[in-house]
C-alpha cells in the first residue's frame, strides 16, 4: 500500500513512521520516499490502512491512501 504523507520533510519524520507502522506489523518493509513525500508498505500482516492512517495521525503526521494492493 501506498500513503501520502505531506508533512515528511527529513529523516527524523521518516523514522517516526517507520517505527509507528513497525508497532503494528513487526515484518512490515517501509520505504519513505522524502522526496514524493510518499510512504510505501509490503508485508503488512492483517493492518487495516484506517489502522495505519490513525497511527501516523497519532504522531502528528497527515496520511492519505494512494493505492492498495489486492
Amino acid at each position: 500500500m501506498k500513503l501520502s504523507v505531506p508533512d515528511m520533510t527529513c529523516n527524523h519524520c521518516v523514522a517516526s513512521i517507520t517505527k509507528a507502522i513497525k508497532e503494528l506489523s513487526s515484518d512490515a518493509h517501509v520505504v519513505c520516499d522524502l522526496h514524493h513525500k510518499v510512504v510505501d508498505i509490503a508485508n503488512m500482516t492483517e493492518e487495516l490502512p484506517e489502522k495505519i492512517i490513525a497511527a501516523l495521525d497519532d504522531i502528528g503526521f497527515e496520511a492519505t491512501l494512494l493505492e492498495a494492493e489486492a
